[in-house]
């Protein structure tokens, strides 16, 4: 058994002094006479087996092995197959090149040309219709679209002259119910059906005063001066005499703050009033009922019916408001109704 010393070297018996001692024999340490040589040669024996130990995995004489190992077999000189998992093209084991033989016949000089593949037979069918308008189209002949889809009930906004997504789906819808390719866009096929089955737009229909077509009037506002303010179609009608003057998109105030209905009259013109309950612009203000007038919004005019207004009627156009204001008088009326 072989026990480590503090320098981590092998004791074969022994670690008190720090290397090997003799076993103690039959005589005592060390012993005397034969038997005392007889303990040191084996003494002797045993060093030399623990300097062999000693030595760890150093490299080895290859040659002190050699009588027992079996002889080694030359080098194959065959190249290795190579590896079916590999896809990379194998290298060659010899630098001198070898000449290959070909197996193969050599082509015959008399082999027909290969011949170039067939072109495709043209084709009959006859080219799709030209496309007029489509999304992002504008101008005059867009708002002559709407206005013709909006007579016969495909379109209802007012025209714009933008060929947008509403535009679109306006044509879309009349192209299913004329039995056409619902694309969308206005091809020749969809105009000239379009204009087979509408009349030439007026000029209140190509640009009329208000978003939604004027509601029928009150027969209050017939006779004398009124504004005729309708809920149903979100409209206000300056009318003398039965005659509209002028018109413009108005808003109300929400179910928590209703506009009053019912016939008024003006009785206070305020062209650049602030509110003193909510400290908010009422430009061009004429008061009807209370705290409640017609009067021009900023917020109306960005955000349109996405709002509303605490009671009051509101106007969009700043410019036709303006102009109401300067022509109603205190004593006209004023008929909110749906």
């Amino acid at each position: 058994m072989l026990d480590r010393n503090r320098d981590g070297e092998s004791d074969a018996y022994g670690e008190e002094s720090g290397r090997p001692y003799a076993r103690r024999g039959w005589y005592g340490s060390g012993g005397g006479g034969r038997h005392g040589r007889r303990a040191a040669t084996s003494t002797a024996a045993g060093l030399l087996a623990i300097a062999a130990l000693a030595a760890g995995c150093g490299p080895q004489d290859p040659a002190a092995d050699a009588p027992r190992r079996p002889p080694t077999p030359p080098p194959a000189t065959t190249a290795p197959a190579p590896s079916t998992t590999d896809d990379a093209k194998p290298e060659a084991t010899s630098t001198t090149p070898t000449p290959e033989t070909s197996t193969a016949p050599p082509p015959s000089p008399t082999a027909p040309p290969t011949s170039a593949p067939a072109s495709p037979a043209p084709t009959t069918a006859s080219p799709p219709p030209q496309v007029l308008m489509r999304t992002g189209s504008e101008g005059a002949q867009v708002r002559e679209l709407q206005a013709r889809l909006r007579q016969i009930g495909h379109f209802g906004r007012t025209p714009t002259g933008y060929y947008g997504t509403v535009t679109a789906e306006a044509v879309r819808s009349f192209q299913v119910k004329r039995g056409t390719e619902a694309t969308g866009s206005t091809d020749a096929v969809t105009w000239r059906k379009l204009l087979a089955m509408t009349r030439t737009p007026t000029a209140d229909e190509l640009d009329p005063p208000t978003e939604r077509p004027l509601a029928k009037p009150d027969e209050r506002c017939l006779t004398g001066r009124a504004l005729c303010v309708s809920k149903k179609s979100r409209t206000l009608a300056w009318m003398v005499d039965g005659r509209v003057v002028s018109a413009m998109d108005v808003r109300f105030g929400s179910e928590y703050t209703p506009t009053r209905e019912g016939e008024f009259k003006v009785f206070w013109k305020s062209r650049d009033h602030v509110s003193t309950l909510y400290d908010t612009p009422m430009p061009y203000a004429l008061f009807f009922s209370g705290g409640q007038a017609v009067h021009y919004s900023a917020d109306f005019a960005a955000n349109g019916y996405g709002g509303a207004s605490h009671g009051c009627v509101n106007v969009r156009d700043k410019a036709k408001v303006a102009a109401l204001f300067d022509q109603v008088k205190n004593g006209d009326k004023v008929v909110i109704y749906w």
